[in-house]
């Protein structure tokens, strides 16, 4: 069984000129100790779909499925109580904008020990060991120091390191990681990359990248789906994608890498799809 079997999400947002789908019967699932790369452009609907699965569209979205099962359990179907249950602690998120994400009136060692108090129950010296374990564990200094500071004291990059040390404070069963070393510099994304790969390893943790970067998927995942406007395109094991991609628009998004370039430009995805269909499903 799946540890999280989602079939034909659609997330609709009411516009002026109608209801607009941000995803359009996504289908998609993940097992235990498995990496799963979700990929496309900006605005491809692979945020949206995992907001869906969290719980956290706003209720101006319309979300349906035919079922979206976590352990076998519908959580579309569950209450709202035993839903917050499961969120931030068997299902826990890395959000694309820590700056945004975290609360600005409190302190990062308050934000990170509330997770600890309510989903683990840890009483207060346990909850700042943990903490300033996790801090360390993500690559933040003086770890001890940076709990009482605020999100607006720390850099971009910090903050990132931050929400990381959040999502996995409760060793979450299934880990969305939604371009966790976006606001990171090599040497630490390579650091951070290389921490989540481990946790997933030892604790058997499925996780679900989203990324924009090719090569992090070929360096961690297992299957990779490629979206594009909503839809999913294509679903194949990391080998065969970049080897044999079936899709025009998997196609053109490699085409598009620079190291694929052949000419003075990139070649972008219009020039690719220029005469392609790009909308058939593989």
């Amino acid at each position: 069984m799946a540890l999280l079997d989602i079939q034909n999400l659609t997330v609709e947002f009411e516009t002026a000129s109608g209801w607009f789908k941000a995803v359009d019967g996504v289908s998609l699932s993940v097992e235990a100790g498995e990496v799963l790369a979700i990929v496309g452009e900006s605005g491809s609907g692979k945020s949206v779909s995992m907001l869906a699965v969290m719980g956290l569209l706003p209720w101006t979205a319309k979300i349906t499925a035919d079922s979206m099962l976590f352990q076998g359990k519908d959580i579309m179907r569950i209450s709202p109580a035993e839903r917050r249950k499961l969120i931030g602690k068997d299902i826990a998120m890395i959000f694309q904008e820590p700056v945004a994400s975290l609360n600005p009136c409190f302190t990062v060692g308050f934000q990170i020990e509330e997770v600890l108090r309510i989903h683990m129950g840890l009483g207060k010296t346990a909850r700042r060991e943990r903490a300033i374990e996790l801090f360390r564990l993500v690559g933040l200094p003086d770890p001890a120091e940076r709990l009482n500071h605020f999100p607006h004291q720390m850099s971009g990059g910090q903050c990132q390191r931050v929400m990381i040390a959040m999502a996995i404070a409760c060793n979450p069963t299934l880990l969305i990681a939604d371009e966790p070393t976006t606001a990171l510099d090599v040497t630490i994304q390579k650091q951070i990359l290389d921490l989540l790969m481990d946790l997933q390893t030892k604790n058997g943790m499925g996780l679900i990248m989203i990324t924009h970067d090719m090569g992090v998927v070929a360096e961690t995942a297992d299957r990779v789906i490629v979206q594009y406007k909503g839809r999913k395109m294509e679903e194949a094991d990391v080998l065969s994608l970049f080897e044999a991609p079936k899709n025009a628009y998997t196609r053109a998004l490699l085409s598009a890498l620079p190291e694929n370039a052949t000419g003075d430009r990139l070649t972008t995805v219009s020039d690719f799809l220029a005469g392609s269909t790009a909308g058939e499903n593989a």
